[in-house]
């Protein structure tokens, strides 16, 4: 597709101003009469099976769908498309588990770190609480970058623009309101997001008619859809692994299972959460093999819109804006109000400051702070791809370890050397940042001495490494499973 512009940049500009002052009204507007530190950590522990669960599932998605599913489904075929919806809705499966263990472990609780100070020891948890918030600023600077970027291409309008419009609207009801005002917000923008996904399948099913099929692609790309497809294995693990680790660690979720006004209304909000993300995601990364099949010579990240901006343009060009801004927005302050959470409740454990401190205000302060970089890194459009990864590794060296200590004993000694010894060996196999090599295979050691599968399949075999070998420590442990 020849780059166009398909909107004015005063119409796109309006489009951004109108779309985020209607958020940032509802969520100031909704929020007013329900302040206090308990809406703005757990929303007073009293929301119903709707909100609940439109909320988790807008908190799930994000801009990151009109690129990423795409994108990986041009070079990992349906097993990438598989391994991307399950990763990202799975874990509201395991949080019908964890939740329950937590919620009646903890009741009073509101993040998972302060569950794992009462676990482990003065020290673990710190570096758990690290972790997670460098995963959630991570994915602040990805949803900011991946918006502005979409609105660039669509209007040619200034990345810094977007960034900064979104992050001050944004900011500015999350901060007031808490989460009760991103859970409000979160009911708009998931009937936003739903309405217009729904539109935009009519369109696409319109415009390619029957060559949006498995028949089509079959045609066109065989490999895609092979069972003897190796990639499609080996990303449709990777995917899984990598976004269902990262995903448990959100504190956005665990701030939603809190929030529940009781057990059985998690449990179901949980598993419609799990049925409406699947086939968004699933989606979303069909466009991708379908793209692709129409055209090889496409960007594989913009198959959706390479599909959908076919005619109409101009008010297919509106409905993807305000779909972008919508999903955006609705993980924004998500991980805003997530961050600032974990800094307010754990925030006295881990700094000690001596003096008499509001962690409220602190953490405002520090929420600011990292939304300046993220706007800095959205203005000038960084990929921020590969510290996306490099996250994801980090989660996984976690997951096991952090998640068995719910329901077995382990000594915080045991905990860093498990996790530890899994970030190591997976770093050390970790991709470059173009993939041809890693620490261990093409530096320390050539890749000649290693199998051309394993040369080939470096950041599949990283996050498996270092997801199960703190399995193994723990058995060296003698620890009973």
């Amino acid at each position: 597709m020849d780059k166009t512009y398909f909107l004015t940049q005063s119409t796109s500009l309006f489009l951004v101003i109108v779309i985020c002052l209607i958020f940032l009204s509802f969520g100031i507007y909704y929020s007013k009469n329900y302040q206090g530190l308990k809406n703005y950590l757990t929303a007073n522990r009293n929301i119903g099976f709707l909100s609940l669960t439109t909320s988790l599932t807008a908190s799930a998605l994000g801009a990151w769908i009109l690129f990423g599913p795409a994108s990986a489904a041009t070079w990992g075929g349906l097993g990438a498309v598989i391994g991307y919806s399950l990763g990202t809705a799975f874990p509201m499966i395991f949080f019908i588990y964890l939740g329950k263990k937590i919620r009646k472990e903890f009741p009073q609780g509101s993040t998972l770190i302060e569950f794992l100070r009462k676990k482990f020891g003065k020290s673990l948890f710190k570096l758990i609480l690290l972790m997670t918030i460098f995963y959630m600023f991570i994915f602040l600077c990805a949803e900011v970058t991946a918006v502005a970027v979409l609105i660039n291409y669509i209007s040619d309008t200034e990345l810094w623009f977007t960034a900064l419009i979104v992050l001050l609207c944004t900011l500015t009801y999350t901060l007031y309101g808490g989460l009760k005002a991103s859970i409000l917000t979160d009911n708009i923008q998931m009937f936003v997001i739903g309405s217009l996904l729904l539109i935009s399948l009519m369109y696409i099913l319109s415009f390619t008619g029957s060559k949006f099929s498995f028949d089509f692609v079959k045609e066109k790309n065989p490999h895609l859809l092979s069972g003897s497809y190796l990639p499609g294995y080996t990303s449709g693990l990777t995917f899984f692994i990598a976004v269902a680790a990262t995903n448990l660690f959100h504190q956005g979720n665990w701030q939603r299972i809190y929030a529940a006004k009781d057990y059985k209304t998690l449990k179901k909000s949980l598993i419609l959460s799990f049925l409406i993300i699947v086939p968004i995601v699933f989606f979303m990364g069909f466009t991708g093999l379908v793209g692709f099949s129409l055209n090889s010579s496409i960007r594989p990240d913009l198959s959706f819109f390479y599909l959908l901006l076919n005619e109409q343009a101009m008010f297919l060009s509106i409905v993807i804006i305000i779909l972008g801004l919508a999903l955006t927005i609705s993980t924004v302050d998500t991980l805003i109000n997530a961050i600032s959470s974990l800094i307010i409740v754990d925030g006295k454990a881990t700094f000690e400051f001596k003096k008499k401190t509001n962690y409220l205000n602190f953490s405002k302060y520090i929420i600011v702070f990292l939304s300046i970089i993220s706007f800095v890194i959205a203005s000038y459009g960084f990929d921020i791809l590969y510290l996306f990864l490099l996250a994801d590794l980090f989660c996984c060296a976690f997951v096991i370890t952090v998640f068995y200590s719910f329901y077995n004993k382990i000594d915080e000694k045991t905990a860093y050397i498990s996790i530890i010894i899994g970030f190591i060996a997976g770093f050390l196999l970790f991709p470059s940042p173009d993939f041809s090599k890693s620490l261990l295979v093409g530096i320390l050691l050539s890749k000649e001495i290693f199998s051309p599968f394993i040369s080939q399949s470096l950041l599949f075999l990283s996050f498996i490494i270092a997801t199960f070998l703190p399995l193994l420590v723990l058995k060296a442990k003698k620890i009973k499973f």
